[in-house]
């Protein structure tokens, strides 16, 4: 198992970061979630300059985008940096990014789908972060438990889910450390700086707005290059707006794609998980070690305390 620490966790007071690092969002809408954050979780929030600048489809330059980023980064008094949202951009700046200060003075990075490729630095660098909810999304329709569970780990209270069972599940129990996010960022950061090392992993994936065939690529990606041979467990989330080709089809379904590239192995595999781009999306501790139970009753994810926070 890599070793792990947690930032320290948060508490009221705190001032944490919103920034929109890749794509560029309409300030009017982080202004709920900002509020979420000052209102009801007590916090103070630094708003990043790229919330209200716009660069073609980037909320910033990449240069822009990337001082945006490293100053929260270098700031200690920052606590936890929270993406407004995803989109495209993040694999442009996170090698260039310098987390010499990070790792003096360790903080939450919280966001999904393009954030992908900054937690899966920060698992590297051997620090939890949080695949969740980001400013944007926190406060859209069904998005109430989601929001708690991120609350949840941000505080210091680790959450644990139950989820009904699914014709496709295979049982099994498995305890390990959690690792995974956007299927298309998985893939497109193997053989990089940020590739994920999924080995003895509790790996989840999700996705949006693919082709059938291109899901079916991706999975055959991760597979041919040892991602799915190893793993402890997978956890299969949302794969929402999936595209197929008018005729002739695919012939299949996201999750029956799944099924079949992860059929040889003998890992426990849950489908249909509350994690991806809706609005349950729930709080995924990446790094952090959890239980998984898959059986006929349905699953449970346990995520577990027991790494130190610093």
């Amino acid at each position: 198992m890599n070793p792990i620490q947690f930032p320290a966790f948060l508490k009221p007071g705190d001032r944490i970061g919103v920034l929109a690092p890749a794509s560029i969002v309409k300030y009017e809408d982080v202004l709920p979630g900002i509020k979420l954050f000052t209102e009801q979780w007590g916090l103070e929030v630094v708003e990043g300059k790229t919330l209200r600048t716009s660069f073609n489809q980037f909320s910033a330059s990449d240069e822009d985008r990337l001082t945006d980023m490293q100053q929260m980064l270098d700031d200690p008094s920052i606590k936890a940096i929270i993406a407004a949202r995803g989109g495209y951009g993040c694999s442009r700046i996170v090698d260039s990014l310098n987390f010499d200060t990070f790792l003096q003075t360790p903080k939450w990075i919280v966001g999904f789908s393009d954030l992908t490729a900054f937690l899966s630095r920060t698992f590297q660098l051997g620090f939890a972060s949080i695949h969740a909810p980001m400013a944007k999304t926190i406060t859209c329709a069904g998005a109430e438990l989601a929001g708690e569970s991120l609350r949840q780990m941000l505080f210091g209270e680790m959450p644990a889910y139950e989820i009904p069972a699914h014709p496709l599940n295979r049982s099994g129990h498995a305890t390990a450390q959690v690792v995974g996010g956007n299927l298309c960022l998985l893939a497109h950061m193997i053989g990089s700086d940020t590739e994920t090392d999924t080995d003895g992993k509790i790996l989840f994936i999700e996705d949006i707005n693919e082709y059938l065939y291109n899901l079916d690529r991706m999975m055959i990606q991760l597979k041919r290059s040892g991602k799915l041979a190893k793993l402890a467990g997978l956890v299969v989330g949302q794969f929402t707006d999936m595209k197929d080709n008018n005729s002739p089809t695919f012939g299949k379904d996201s999750y029956q794609i799944i099924e079949e590239h992860v059929a040889a192995f003998g890992y426990p595999v849950c489908y249909d998980f509350p994690v991806g781009h809706v609005g349950d999306n729930r709080a995924m501790g990446v790094g952090m070690e959890a239980a998984l139970c898959v059986d006929g009753d349905g699953v449970q994810l346990r995520f577990l305390s027991n790494s130190a926070a610093v």
